[in-house]
């Protein structure tokens, strides 16, 4: 049942940032970390639901898949 509604953009980080955050990405069609990885730390704190604990958790994610945001 639930496959049948399966969207994998809409769980894109879930579990890993809160919905805030996530939303806040959604809203700039950030939905993958190769997506994500086209901004800079900077770029991404400014998003609505960022701060350094949100941020922390989403670089170590990215680092567990070996991506890395955009150097300035």
């Amino acid at each position: 049942m639930y496959t049948f509604n399966y969207d994998p953009k809409e769980h894109f980080l879930h579990g890993v940032i809160a919905i805030p955050a996530r939303r806040a990405l959604e809203k700039e069609k950030i939905d993958s970390l190769e997506k994500l990885s086209d901004y800079s730390e900077k770029e991404i704190m400014q998003m609505h639901g960022f701060g350094k604990n949100t941020m922390e958790k989403l670089k170590n994610h990215m680092k567990e898949n070996h991506m890395f945001f955009k150097e300035l």
